[in-house]
């Protein structure tokens, strides 16, 4: 296999992976121009509370504490059109209205374990949207500076290039 194969098989597995609005807004692009849904602050924490199910706080901070909330509404906003926005915000009111239809309670005011209960049951009855706001969390926290350099290994001036080197039993992988 040449270079020019490699590279063209590792486009096809990361496009299958990440969707170019979620690598524009990584990359601070704006590909929206036109409407976009305005957000409420009761969504936003709500968008919080969500992605810190996903990306917990463990030995570091988690989603939350990085404020991949605020890049959720930024990429959804700059990077989405409005009809994929109305979407993927419906998606985020069907969880609350689901956690309210079966605890009595909204998602935000949920304990810990039926929060878990209720990102568990999205994967299933509400699939699409899990998976955009997985994937959302998931960027938005290792391409902030608390993923980037408390969850990753960061070497911020690096030395010569080693390619292929053995990671020690508990070390982290690198941020790049």
């Amino acid at each position: 296999m040449n270079r020019r194969e490699a590279i063209q098989r590792v486009t096809y597995l990361l496009g299958g992976v990440l969707s170019a609005p979620l690598m524009a807004g990584a990359m601070g692009e704006v590909l929206n121009t036109g409407e976009s849904v305005a957000v409420t602050a009761d969504q936003t924490a709500l968008l919080a509370e969500v992605a810190d199910i996903i990306i917990p706080t463990t030995g570091t901070p988690g989603a939350k504490a990085a404020g991949v909330e605020k890049f959720i509404v930024r990429v959804m906003r700059d990077c989405y059109e409005k009809a994929d926005q109305e979407k993927f915000y419906a998606g985020l009111a069907k969880l609350d209205a689901d956690s309210q239809a079966k605890f009595g309670k909204g998602f935000v005011a949920l304990p810990l374990d039926q929060k878990n209960e209720m990102v568990k049951q999205s994967t299933v009855d509400n699939k699409a949207f899990f998976l955009t706001m997985k994937g959302l969390t998931v960027t938005g926290y290792f391409t902030s500076e608390i993923g980037a350099t408390q969850a990753l290994e960061y070497l911020p001036i690096p030395g010569k290039f080693e390619a292929c080197i053995p990671i020690k039993p508990g070390q982290k992988a690198w941020a790049i």
